[in-house]
């Protein structure tokens, strides 16, 4: 089984875990927050475990740092729904890996009883590719939001859109590492790898 739950990615002065939202007496939140390697500049990814992390909570989040961030909603490192926020209150939202995506959001007919039995149809195979057919036609915009947003948090680097939107199509096994590749081509430094012990 993969991953299920949320990847949060904001940059601060201060690690993540700081932050009000972790450390709240609730029942042991710390204890499901891992942190990933962290990147140049206080950029941070926190992989929280499923159930823990609420909507608001990423306004919450832009408040303590002043800056912008965005979260990824992970089922089983198959699919995840990338939301980011800035200061201004601007959102955009993009789903990983669009074929798991439109097989998870089409909708299925009224008249059918047993899911299961119309998954194994033509008719399922139709409905997703036209679903899948609607999220390719959103990918510009949500590219452009992805890169506005990063504009918003300081990246300076030349981005190219086509990457972006290149890497809003690609199908890869793990979402985890689909997220981080979307990171690094928006423009944020690279992870800091520490360096293996003799």
């Amino acid at each position: 089984m993969g991953f299920s739950g949320h990847l949060v990615f904001a940059c601060s002065e201060r690690p993540l875990l700081e932050a009000p939202l972790f450390n709240s007496p609730g029942p042991g939140l710390r204890n499901d927050v891992h942190e990933w390697q962290p990147r140049l500049g206080g950029c941070q990814t926190l992989q929280l475990e499923q159930g823990i992390w609420e909507d608001e909570d990423l306004s919450t989040l832009i408040e303590w740092t002043g800056a912008p961030a965005c979260v990824a909603d992970v089922s089983d490192s198959s699919i995840a729904l990338v939301t980011g926020l800035d200061a201004d209150g601007h959102r955009w939202q993009a789903w990983l890996n669009l074929d798991n995506a439109a097989a998870l959001l089409v909708e299925e007919p009224e008249d059918v009883d047993d899911v299961s039995l119309w998954m194994a149809t033509p008719a399922f195979e139709e409905a997703i590719g036209h679903k899948r057919a609607e999220l390719d036609a959103e990918v510009p915009t949500d590219a452009e939001g992805a890169l506005v947003w990063a504009s918003a948090a300081g990246v300076q680097a030349a981005v190219q859109r086509s990457r972006i939107e290149e890497l809003l199509r690609v199908q890869e096994t793990f979402v985890e590492e689909l997220f981080d590749a979307l990171l690094d081509a928006l423009g944020f430094p690279e992870a800091v790898h520490s360096a293996p012990q003799p």
